[in-house]
């Protein structure tokens, strides 16, 4: 027991930060539950370090610690941190603000639980904690629109998860457990294989927000806080494709899913980016365009078991996903949610307005941005795994994307009619987020194509 507790280091330390937190904010100490979220997410991080390179699991092989699930930590656990600064900025001062942080970290530990399941159970329950405080969160500001938003949430994640539950009954039928690790004997079983993996992407397709299962983003994005849409875009999202990559390393080859995969892949770039081009609120804009590059992470899954690239393509694009939207959500934020709202904005704010330029430029894959590096070796790995045209495909919606980033990029440059309101210098968190995010979106594609001109 011990050395299975002592391999949960990290989600343990995760688990007290919200009992601490949630002690802070019984005692009315907004500041002491925001430290102590930030400090317990910089133990969590460090105690995920020497787990590198580990392959292993931890009871009875239900939770995994390997390649994925450290990774998954290492680029969660510092997008939380950047979140609850943003949240900080957005919401300090209201009289529920610890209740934030206590949620934000409870979605985290749910998104941690899916990257690493390696049971059908914790799959569910991954789900289900990460869902139930993301409904609460949306509908943190108690107006109208905030709970109409959150309801849609609550009952299309209710559908869903009911869904994949109950498919996941087929493959426990099949093969008389519920460890992802028995997954290769449906090889003889197809129909419970296909049914189980309907209701696992229908489930974990609608926290990732796939087409057709993402109807709740834009207006749960919409309706929540500014820093609660760039959270819940990041975190939940990453910590779903994990664990649909976890479900993809044991599923029984040649049982035709990977075309299952693909064909969800066109829908949900080609849907979001379209979705995308005619949206002037630009929350929405960004909500859809999350909508588009959770398609592109299915390029790695696809290629899984096929690729060496697989894994690691999933995350570096995670890594590079997670700086370049925080990033975006972060300048938005001292912004405004509508385009005319970003009309001179890169001249007024000449630094956000250059760092929104890298952010977005980056979402469209141009290098030597972060961006350009996840998506290069997501192609790469879908040509290796013999899915050539749906690389191209994605290569195709890129050049779409560039026509709805420049959406907001062609207003920020135009001469004001009126002048916008800067409410940048009110909220420095919000402006060392994207510093920061700017730093990894360029460090990581700097670094990342460093390391791939060395193994060439």
């Amino acid at each position: 027991m011990a050395e299975n507790l002592a391999l949960l280091i990290p989600e343990i330390v995760v688990l007290l930060t919200v009992v601490c937190a949630l002690v802070a904010e019984m005692l009315r100490l907004p500041r002491i539950a925001f430290a102590v979220t930030l400090i317990g997410l910089l133990l969590a991080t460090a105690g995920t370090l020497p787990m590198l390179g580990a392959e292993t699991s931890a009871f009875g092989g239900t939770y995994r610690i390997d390649t994925l699930a450290i990774w998954a930590k290492l680029i969660l656990l510092p997008a939380t941190a950047l979140s609850v600064l943003l949240a900080r900025a957005e919401l300090g001062g209201n009289v529920r603000e610890g209740t934030a942080y206590v949620l934000i970290m409870l979605v985290t530990l749910g998104a941690l639980v899916l990257a690493a399941a390696g049971d059908t159970m914790l799959l569910v329950l991954g789900l289900l904690l990460s869902g139930l405080a993301s409904f609460a969160l949306v509908a943190f500001e108690r107006s109208d629109f905030a709970t109409e938003a959150a309801m849609k949430f609550f009952v299309f994640a209710s559908v869903t998860g009911a869904i994949m539950i109950f498919g996941l009954g087929y493959w426990f039928g099949g093969t008389g457990s519920t460890l992802l690790s028995a997954l290769p004997d449906l090889e003889t079983k197809p129909v419970l294989a296909a049914a189980g993996l309907i209701a696992v992407i229908v489930g974990l397709g609608y926290k990732s927000s796939l087409v057709p299962f993402h109807f709740w983003a834009p207006d749960a994005y919409d309706g929540a806080p500014v820093s609660i849409a760039a959270y819940l875009s990041v975190v939940p999202k990453i910590g779903a494709i994990f664990a649909l990559t976890q479900v993809a390393r044991d599923l029984p080859a040649g049982s035709g899913w990977t075309l299952v995969i693909a064909v969800v892949a066109v829908l949900t770039m080609t849907y979001g980016y379209l979705a995308a081009l005619v949206q002037n609120n630009v929350v929405r804009l960004l909500a859809y365009s999350s909508v588009a590059q959770a398609g592109y992470f299915l390029l790695g899954i696809v290629a899984v078991g096929s690729s060496a690239l697989a894994i690691e393509s999933l995350v570096v694009f995670a890594a590079a996903y997670a700086a370049m939207n925080l990033g975006a959500f972060s300048v938005l934020m001292q912004t405004g949610r509508t385009l005319d709202a970003f009309v001179g904005a890169g001249r007024t704010r000449v630094a956000s307005g250059v760092a929104m330029i890298m952010f977005l430029l980056s979402l469209v894959g141009v290098p030597p941005l972060a961006g350009f590096v996840g998506k290069f070796l997501l192609f790469g790995a879908s040509i290796e795994a013999g899915f050539t045209w749906l690389a191209v495909i994605a290569i195709l919606n890129s050049v779409v994307s560039l026509a709805v980033y420049l959406r907001i990029v062609v207003p920020m440059y135009r001469q004001q009619q009126n002048a916008n309101s800067l409410i940048a210098a009110t909220r420095p968190p919000a402006t060392l987020v994207w510093v920061i995010a700017l730093g990894l979106t360029l460090g990581i594609g700097l670094a990342a194509q460093a390391l791939l001109g060395r193994l060439s």
